[in-house]
C-alpha cells in the first residue's frame, strides 16, 4: 500500500452540493410563485 486515498472532505463536499441544490429550488420557487402568493396576502388583507 504505498498509496492510500484521502477521503476526509467527501462529506464535506457532498453537503455543499445539497445545500446549493437546495438554495437553487428555493430561489426558483421564490422567482415563480412570488407573484401568486403577493396576490394572495394581498386578497386577504382586502378583505379584512
Amino acid at each position: 500500500m504505498l498509496f492510500i486515498p484521502r477521503e476526509e472532505g467527501q462529506g464535506l463536499v457532498e453537503y455543499a452540493m445539497i445545500l446549493i441544490l437546495v438554495s437553487v429550488v428555493v430561489v426558483v420557487v421564490a422567482i415563480l410563485f412570488g407573484p401568486a402568493v403577493g396576490n394572495i396576502f394581498s386578497n386577504i388583507v382586502r378583505a379584512v
